[in-house]
């Protein structure tokens, strides 16, 4: 009989980018595969990925994750040259990129990288078209925060 662990196993989360939802609106979002060699797919498995300061580039009619970090394991192969900034090419439908190329050039959206995640054995990334936030709406969001956090602290001690 086999032992039951705590480890989170069927965590579906690869990696997030957390700066991504205070830095921006994101107005809508996207899902896209993303072309891997084989040694960052064994990195990703390792979670050794940063999405803090990457974005995504349309060029040619082709999408492409700029900037992202994959760190090589110690024990990937000397016969191959493992760059950890390289562009990578998003998989996504002719339609989806020419509907994304229309807003950034038209209305001044961005895209950002949100999560990374396994899906059905695959590696998806969840893209974020969005609108940078202004100081302001960023002193905003962190005061809405702490007022519900505030309010689940009274809520708790009343019951």
């Amino acid at each position: 009989m086999a032992k039951k662990t705590n480890k989170k196993e069927n965590s579906n989360s690869i990696a997030v980018n957390k700066r991504a939802r205070f830095d921006y609106f994101i107005e809508q979002e996207y899902e896209a595969g993303l072309a891997l060699e084989g040694w960052e797919v064994k990195s990703l498995r390792q979670g050794k990925i940063q999405l803090n300061e990457s974005y995504i580039l349309l060029k040619n009619n082709e999408a492409w994750l700029f900037g992202a970090l994959i760190t090589p394991l110690i024990s990937a192969s000397s016969h191959t040259s493992n760059d950890p900034l390289r562009l990578r090419k998003l998989l996504m439908h002719r339609r989806e990129i020419d509907r994304l190329i229309g807003m950034i050039d038209l209305k001044g959206y961005t895209l950002i990288p949100l999560n990374l995640h396994w899906s059905k054995g695959r590696v998806k990334i969840s893209i974020g078209l969005a609108k940078g936030k202004k100081l302001h709406d960023k002193r905003a969001t962190e005061k809405e925060r702490d007022w519900n956090r505030e309010k689940q602290r009274i809520m708790k001690m009343t019951r």
